[in-house]
């Protein structure tokens, strides 16, 4: 086969898998069958903020930053299947201001002091405040008070950030297999629980290589023993802000975002 043959080989199978095209903010974007707007963007490299999906995992749309407009609606683009055709907006002055009233939400209804914490750099939180231009809260701190878990061995877990959006919850379940985690209560006073007898991280089944363990995009989920292990100014977020591709920062060998 010469190289022309094959070059007219590959566009053909990239034809056939590509089921349809949508624009999003003026620029088309191919998807695949069965793929989400967000599934879509992504793989075509085109940002839409978010909070609670991950590749690996399956559709939530717990945390509702990816909201995107469709034509006059709104709609969740990591549980929204990708449509032929369809006129997507989401860069706009209106969803950004509804994503920013949502950071901010999050920001007052948990503990977040992100200059002494570790995770400040490296936290997807603080970085989507960034890109929404929040440089405060809008409401009054509610400063909840809320347990930090040091039981375990090799992991920490402080509530005072959890954002709910359920990344360890879902992890939990749909990759390792433990079901670890999971959401009690209603409204305020919604929080994680801990799958154990007593309750406490110590108890449960969960390891420090499980996935549920690393999928945390804030501070709640934390390893012992490695705290600023990199220097701030040097962290993912701080070296790549978004919509830029988080840059993969090695530590001990291992990456991680």
């Amino acid at each position: 086969m010469t190289a022309t043959e094959r070059a007219e080989a590959g566009a053909e199978a990239e034809a056939e898998a590509t089921a349809g095209r949508f624009t999003l903010d003026g620029r088309e974007v191919a998807f695949a069958a069965g793929e989400t707007i967000m599934q879509a963007a992504q793989r075509e490299g085109v940002h839409i903020p978010h909070l609670c999906w991950h590749p690996r995992l399956g559709r939530s749309g717990a945390c509702r930053l990816c909201v995107v407009g469709i034509e006059g609606r709104f709609a969740a683009a990591c549980t929204t299947a990708a449509s032929d055709g369809a006129v997507i907006e989401s860069r706009s002055a209106e969803l950004d201001a509804r994503r920013r009233l949502l950071l901010q939400m999050l920001f007052v209804e948990g503990n977040h002091f992100c200059p002494s914490c570790e995770k400040s750099g490296d936290c997807l939180l603080q970085a989507s405040a960034y890109e929404m231009g929040m440089r405060g809260p809008q409401f009054e701190e509610f400063y909840p008070q809320r347990p930090v878990d040091a039981s375990h061995a090799a992991l920490w877990l402080d509530t005072n950030r959890c954002i709910l959006c359920k990344l360890c919850v879902r992890a939990s379940h749909e990759i390792d297999g433990k079901g670890v985690f999971a959401i009690g209560g209603h409204g305020i006073g919604a929080h994680l629980i801990v799958n154990s007898a007593s309750g406490r991280l110590g108890d449960s089944a969960l390891a420090a290589d499980d996935f549920a363990a690393q999928v945390c995009p804030v501070g709640a989920i934390l390893p012992k023993r490695r705290g600023f292990a990199i220097p701030i100014g040097e962290r993912p977020f701080d070296v790549a802000p978004l919509p830029a591709p988080p840059v993969r920062v090695k530590e001990n060998d291992d990456e991680r975002r």
